[in-house]
């Protein structure tokens, strides 16, 4: 039997029926016994009132030495040995003595984009209403409720296709994806190590996520001065603007403020590069999906493993090796694209997400969420091409939530640049963030 593709995501129609099926059987997350600060955390550990330190929060897929590294799975967290050393993207941290709160709360394995855990509770979005509740975004959701709600300075996440990102730009924060390989990922739980995998910071606002930045790399406060004092305004800075079909105007319009507000010499995209961008979007996809099969097949007939988690992991099975193999044959030429388009603009903006975070559905339509977060989200391409972005909060004027969030995109190893960037744009939307009471 032949099986056709989606045009808009890149999924397989029947498959995606199937993962539906398959999500469809975990109900609403099972109330948890603790609040752990609305459920960002796996294990907290709050600090004493008035310490003054930097405190950071660590993505429980990121080993730390003593404890064991769940995952996000109830089979890790029931099976698994505490960890014997750090990852080695705790070692400027642990240099600095920096107090490390917690370990914070994702999706199962990291492989799903809505950030909604099935054992451990879903991390409550800070936008949440009483009767309407906000998807967290994945699979770093905990990492971002936590900068968000004030329980954490910064927070580590780890990005495949978008899981620093898309959370940032769910729960109003900032997150920054960085260069493959740029942070090593050694005591990272995998997803897809090979060619996607990287491990990147959050904050509330660009000085936090600088901070954030500053120890995973050493020497980035210097580069980010450097940056600062190379481009101090933006009207030396070239943007590239993407617009996509299926976006919602009002977040288009969103970007195209920030844009002008803060003074860019704005440049629009072609079609031809919103095609590549849309072809790029269904292979980062293919490979993530066959990445994660990959990575933790081993875990599928484990017993407590949820269904959300085998549905995805059935999908990458049938990507795997066919279509991961096509997909990755045209890599280099994606990043070949890039890099002609970075030799006429600095960087390239659109919406990180498409809409503002979708509402969680109860009961059977939960596993449609999956499926419409992975058509949201304009993450993947970046991973496809290993370069880095940063996801930030913009004033949204109408919506169901107050900001939105601008994705600008640079070339490799251009992190520095990226938050000056960043920064110029949150000074001139600094004021309307504040009338909206959610930047401070």
């Amino acid at each position: 039997m032949k099986i056709y593709r989606s045009e808009k995501c890149g999924w397989h129609p029947a498959l995606l029926v199937f993962a539906c099926l398959l999500g469809g059987c975990s109900l609403l997350p099972r109330p948890a016994s603790r609040d752990a600060e609305k459920n960002a955390f796996i294990a907290y550990w709050p600090p004493a009132e008035g310490s003054g330190k930097l405190r950071l929060a660590i993505k429980d897929n990121i080993d730390m030495r003593g404890v064991v590294t769940t995952a996000g799975s109830e089979y890790l967290a029931k099976n698994s040995r505490p960890a014997k050393k750090d990852a080695a993207c705790l070692a400027i941290a642990r240099q600095r003595n920096v107090k490390i709160v917690g370990k914070t709360n994702l999706s199962e394995f990291a492989v799903s984009p809505s950030g909604i855990n099935t054992y451990f509770g879903t991390p409550e979005n800070p936008f949440d209403r009483r009767w309407r509740k906000f998807i967290p975004g994945g699979s770093s959701s905990g990492s971002a409720v936590a900068v968000a709600i004030g329980s954490a300075d910064v927070a580590f996440g780890t990005d495949t296709a978008g899981s620093v990102r898309v959370p940032a730009a769910c729960c109003g924060v900032v997150g920054l994806k960085t260069t493959f390989g740029l942070v090593s990922i050694r005591g990272a739980f995998p997803v897809e190590p090979k060619h996607f995998d990287t491990i990147g910071p959050m904050g509330k606002d660009i000085a936090r996520t600088v901070q954030g930045m500053d120890l995973l790399q050493g020497g980035f406060a210097a580069r980010y001065a450097a940056a600062t004092g190379d481009k101090p305004s933006a009207a030396n800075i070239r943007i590239g603007r993407l617009a996509l079909n299926g976006t919602d105007p009002k977040i288009d319009e969103a970007v195209g403020r920030a844009l002008a507000k803060t003074g860019f010499q704005v440049v629009a995209l072609d079609d031809k590069f919103r095609d590549r961008w849309v072809q790029a979007k269904k292979d980062g996809n293919t490979i993530a999906a066959a990445g994660a099969w990959v990575s933790d097949r081993k875990y599928f007939f484990k017993p407590s493993v949820s269904a959300r988690t085998k549905s995805v992991l059935v999908v990458g099975r049938i990507f795997y090796p066919g279509d991961y193999h096509h997909a990755l044959s045209r890599q280099r030429e994606w990043q070949k694209t890039l890099r002609a388009i970075f030799r006429k603009v600095d960087f390239i903006a659109l919406p990180t997400m498409q809409s503002t975070p979708p509402v969680i559905l109860p009961g059977p339509n939960i596993g449609l969420t999956e499926l419409r977060m992975l058509e949201l989200q304009n993450t993947a391409p970046v991973n496809f091409a290993g370069n880095p972005a940063l996801a930030m909060p913009i004033p949204l004027r109408r919506g169901d939530v107050p900001v939105t969030s601008l994705q600008l995109v640079g070339p490799n190893r251009s992190e520095a640049a990226l938050l000056n960037a960043g920064w110029l744009v949150e000074a001139a939307v600094k004021n309307e963030m504040r009338r909206k009471s959610w930047f401070r």
